[in-house]
């Protein structure tokens, strides 16, 4: 362990002056210029650029400073002067590279010339972008497309997304996996299934109407936390809310406004979670039973007795099918199992569901704590059934609230990033562009994680992201990663995942959203969608970071002309020239979701694209809403053993996904380090262990594959018992491929089966680097 590493109690609130030092430091640590102040003053302005961190939505009435410490961060790391030229890859070899930490790679700055690597001297090597477009192409042509991945995260614009989309599609392969197979991809199907929509049905103007919210599952403080200021003004009007999560997560308890004068002055708080209930890691589903067990045990006996009930019969009868089964399983299920699954008791879940059947209208927030597990569908299946039962989908005030993560990951979904034919209208782009579109399902995340196992994967185009490090089983994937005969990344900063290279490898490097994108037609903008399914537009100002640098839209065209035949209905120049033009061609494609995308997009807080079931159209198979019965209380899809815990990977208030600004998790009071697992102080005693050693963790697993992670500093947390946390990508080896969600197949990250083990040498873990230390190997 690094000797500068600290743990220990942190009792501030979210936000305060916390989030302005956090702030501060990381201006500091990337040299930002004070015109920097400029664009966060224009950060999810309607005049200005959507966040280059998560999805919440953007207010038609922004605020002053209209960001939160981590949208903050990322603006800051995107600006940084901080720059990673040729001459650096000259100094470092790529195996030397792939000893530094994740935080020391992007710390370097920002990529300014194309590059190709060198196998003969294990370097990174310009190359001009005619020559890559055109080596790119050729290896292209000589593969069977399907034997090829277009993966994109979540950061690229719908005009970027809709093009990459159609170049795979003329190329030959849907096979077009994105950040949302990894971490929403269970919300696409679950809430298809028994709502119709396969998207959150509220908006922002919900939480002026709601009278209660219930969360499952997601941390606001890190992960989302400009949602702090609607749920602050919320709580003031008189909004409980009710938190469900394993962790006690500082957003969701207390919150200090920094926008607020009066607030940062005097240290006034907000208590933001009236109840806040630890639920086991996968035990969701038996907490949500428990609160419909008593809601319809306690309106069976008012209506016995003559009184009204507490249940919305006549939304029920009208517009949902499947409530007589699922009512009589519900209640034939007994607390003694509920109570066993969920780890709460009784009395918690009729205090919880009291509240939410005194409420008119009750949002239903939730995050990857429900969507990251075997029975993630099942997670979703009954908060829908919960939220069912008092018609609180469809009305204002009321409905599903899923947080996204990457800034565009839902609108990537909405322009043809998708993995399933039948999810996007190729006969249209057939018509539309003279081509027949392959009508076969790709592959998703998982699947092509299992396809470059196996050898059948010969090529990755990553449109941003950092793959490699994300991905599930990090010791098994490397390796075959290698043996891919193409790779190539699009990005902005240095990652792990540039340095896992194939047999022929090229790292591209992209302006930001932040900056200036001038092509023939002069200045563009972009668009994207919020995780409420409204659309925005996006100005860039900022001068980009390198002369040499490319709009993603112009990398996207100028790989698709080196792949492909030439095809007088795609203009691919003519789109790069004038962005206006690709969103003609989109509204084309989908006339009914996207009509006027040119005229609307600068609407103030955005225009809805159509979502049914905020309507209460259903579009399932029934042509209703669904009651949906788990197949079991437990969403972990294994059974418990002595010996075993439920190990939950964990996001760092100092991190967004796998890019990590710095080593202080601030509200877990860990500094200096991320190898830690997080642990109940009773467990510990139990495993005659104590706090501070040095652990390792095993996957309990059939497979035969021996997974593990070495040297996490034990740390004594308030956890329910029977379930610990760890970092996330940093745990990432230890989840297996195949433990994903069942039909989503999303990776099941927040509940794995792993067993714990004293490491023999206290002294012998590896360090991180201290924020303010020069980077380097880690």
């Amino acid at each position: 362990m690094s000797q500068d590493v600290s743990i220990g109690p942190y009792d501030a609130p979210s936000g305060g002056w916390g989030s302005v030092r956090s702030l501060g430091d990381i201006m500091l640590r990337e040299k930002v210029p004070p015109a920097t102040g400029r664009e966060l003053y224009r950060q999810n302005k309607n005049d200005g650029f959507m966040c280059v961190s998560c999805a919440w939505a953007k207010p038609s009435r922004p605020n002053p400073f209209e960001f939160c410490e981590n949208g903050a961060k990322a603006t800051a790391w995107e600006l940084t002067s901080h720059r990673t030229t040729p001459a650096f890859f000259a100094a470092h070899t790529v195996t030397e590279l792939r000893g530094w930490s994740d935080y020391a790679l992007e710390q370097q700055g920002r990529l300014t010339d194309p590059l190709r690597y060198d196998r003969a001297s294990d370097r990174y090597v310009p190359v001009s972008w005619e020559d890559a477009f055109r080596e790119i192409g050729a290896e292209l042509r000589k593969l069977d497309p399907k034997s090829t991945v277009f993966y994109s995260s979540g950061r690229a614009s719908l005009e970027t997304s809709y093009m990459y989309g159609l170049f795979a599609r003329l190329y030959g392969h849907n096979n077009l996996p994105d950040s949302s197979n990894m971490c929403h991809e269970t919300t696409s199907v679950a809430l298809k299934e028994v709502i119709g929509s396969p998207v959150g049905t509220t908006t922002l103007a919900d939480f002026e109407h709601c009278e209660c919210i219930l969360s499952f599952g997601q941390n606001v403080g890190s992960n989302a936390p400009r949602m702090l200021h609607q749920l602050q003004e919320s709580v003031r009007r008189g909004t409980v809310v009710i938190t469900f999560n394993p962790l006690r997560e500082r957003g969701w308890e207390r919150f200090t406004n920094p926008q607020s004068p009066v607030e940062m002055s005097t240290g006034a708080e907000t208590r933001i979670s009236a109840q806040y209930h630890q639920v086991k890691a996968g035990g969701d589903i038996a907490a949500m039973a428990g609160m419909c067990k008593w809601l319809i045990e306690t309106d069976d006996a008012a209506r016995a007795r003559g009184e009204a009930g507490i249940l919305d019969h006549g939304f029920i009868a009208e517009h949902t099918t499947g409530f007589e089964e699922f009512s009589q399983r519900i209640c034939a299920t007994s607390w003694e199992e509920i109570e066993r699954e969920s780890g709460l008791p009784r009395s918690a879940l009729i205090e919880a569901a009291a509240v939410y059947a005194r409420a008119k209208t009750t949002m239903a927030i939730y995050g990857m704590g429900l969507t990251q597990h075997v029975g993630g569908e099942q997670n979703l299946h009954m908060l829908v059934a919960l939220m069912l039962l008092r018609g609180n989908i469809g009305k204002p005030g009321a409905g599903m609230c899923p947080v996204r993560g990457h800034s565009n990951v839902q609108g990537q979904r909405t322009v043809g990033i998708s993995e399933k034919p039948e999810l996007v209208p190729l006969d249209k782009l057939a018509g539309q562009y003279g081509f027949e579109p392959p009508r076969d399902k790709g592959m998703n995340t998982v699947e092509a994680c299992e396809g470059i196992l196996s050898g059948k994967v010969r090529a990755f185009i990553g449109l941003g992201g950092n793959f490699v490090r994300a991905i599930p089983d990090t010791d098994r994937m490397e390796p075959a990663w290698t043996r891919m005969h193409l790779t190539v990344q699009v990005a902005t900063k240095l990652n792990r995942s540039h340095l896992i290279n194939g047999e022929v490898a090229f790292l591209l490097p992209c302006r930001g959203r932040i900056e200036r994108d001038t092509q023939a037609t002069g200045d563009q903008c972009v668009t994207m969608e919020d995780s409420t399914a409204c659309i925005h537009a996006s100005y860039g100002e900022r001068e980009p970071a390198s002369p040499n640098l490319l709009s993603e839209p112009a990398i996207v065209a100028g790989l698709a002309k080196a792949t492909l035949a030439p095809n007088p209905k795609v203009d691919w120049d003519g789109w790069v020239a004038d962005y206006g033009r690709v969103r003609d061609a989109i509204e084309e494609t989908y006339p009914e979701e996207l009509r006027g995308l040119n005229d609307r997009m600068s609407v103030p807080g955005g225009f809805h694209r159509p979502v049914p079931a905020r309507e209460r159209v259903w579009k399932t198979k029934s042509g209703k809403a669904e009651f949906r019965l788990p197949k079991s209380l437990n969403a972990t899809g294994f059974t418990d053993q002595d010996g075993q815990f439920r190990l939950v990977t964990l996001r760092s208030n100092d991190q967004f996904n796998t890019t990590i600004y710095g080593y202080h998790d601030r509200f877990r009071g860990v500094k200096g380090t991320r190898e830690v697992l997080f642990m109940n102080p009773e467990d510990i005693r139990a495993m005659q262990l104590s706090d501070g050693d040095v652990v390792g963790v095993e996957t309990v697993s059939e497979d035969g594959e021996h997974r593990s992670v070495a040297k996490l500093r034990l740390t004594g947390f308030d956890i329910p018992r029977g379930c610990v946390g760890g970092y996330y990508p940093e745990c990432n080896p230890l989840l297996p491929v195949g433990h994903h969600a069942e039909e989503s197949k999303t990776p099941a990250a927040k509940s794995i089966p792993v067993r714990i083990h004293v490491e023999k040498d206290f002294h012998s873990g590896r360090t991180q680097p201290e924020q303010g230390l020069p980077p380097g190997p880690g």
